[in-house]
């Protein structure tokens, strides 16, 4: 089945004398351009040791590039250079930035071992964004192939937001930080399925419980945001791993069922076994 991709890309308006205006949408644009000033001012912070802000920057960022894309679907400003100037800016602030931000704050206590996983981290972000791209418009929209870069950025800046407000020094975490950042790595690589949150925020109607259910995300992070946010994406990058055991156990099981054959099944059971 072939695809036609000129039929996907959008066409450019043309004035009056029939010539094409070149321009791009601000909105959607600008909302990239502040997630990407979000993720440089992370480095910035990171490099005069206030770690605190460099994790609460990554989050901001990651709140602009879970916004700009809805705001171009619903003001129907998508475009070509949006889509790459997106992918370009969500390498610099869930790519490069979290593992700068990490190896500053820990990595760096472990040498050349702590640089390598920081760029270990680093390349595989690189490497999914690729793919992400490569399959839009062909994998399943519900899910992800392997863990979301801006997920994994949460989780590495989660720890960093969560250990310097509860007074723990990167050394002392520096293990942890290292397991952390190499497992993150290989899950964004992996073929792992993760749920994509994809349905809600598209225009579309959706259940009255569901407007609860935000609301009380939004009261439970209040009461302890890096705490909880740490946790919230830490459980959600381990949740790819935990159902992916429990879908291939289940597979198991009904191979073997299926394996066995009716006579099995009717054979009595013998002296030993009454």
């Amino acid at each position: 089945m072939t695809v036609n991709l000129d039929k996907k890309r959008p066409i450019a308006a043309r004035g009056g004398n029939g010539r094409r205006r070149r321009g791009i949408y601000l909105l959607p644009n600008l909302l990239t351009t502040a997630g990407l000033f979000a993720g440089f001012y992370a480095i910035v912070a990171a490099m005069n040791g206030h770690f605190d802000a460099a994790a609460e920057a990554i989050f901001i960022a990651m709140l602009m590039d879970g916004v700009d894309g809805r705001i171009a679907r619903l003001t129907n400003t998508q475009s070509a250079f949006g889509a790459e100037y997106d992918s370009l800016a969500d390498m610099a602030s869930f790519g490069l930035v979290p593992a700068l931000v990490i190896y500053e704050w820990t990595l760096s206590g472990l040498g050349k071992l702590g640089w390598l996983a920081a760029f270990l981290y680093a390349a595989c972000a690189a490497l999914r964004l690729a793919r992400f791209n490569t399959q839009v418009g062909i994998a399943d929209k519900r899910y992800f192939q392997g863990l979301a870069s801006p997920s994994a950025a949460a989780c590495l800046a989660g720890l960093v937001w969560f250990a310097t407000d509860a007074g723990i020094a990167g050394d002392d975490l520096m293990i942890p930080a290292f397991i952390l950042t190499v497992s993150t790595a290989i899950f964004m690589v992996s073929n792992i399925r993760y749920y994509g949150f994809r349905g809600f925020g598209n225009g579309d109607k959706v259940p009255f419980v569901t407007i609860l259910a935000v609301v009380l995300v939004f009261v439970l992070i209040s009461v302890d945001p890096p705490k909880v946010l740490f946790i919230a994406f830490l459980l959600y990058a381990l949740s790819g791993p935990a159902v992916t055991l429990v879908r291939l156990h289940q597979h198991r099981v009904q191979y073997r069922v299926q394996r066995r054959t009716p006579a099995d099944s009717a054979k009595p059971p013998d002296d030993n076994e009454k």
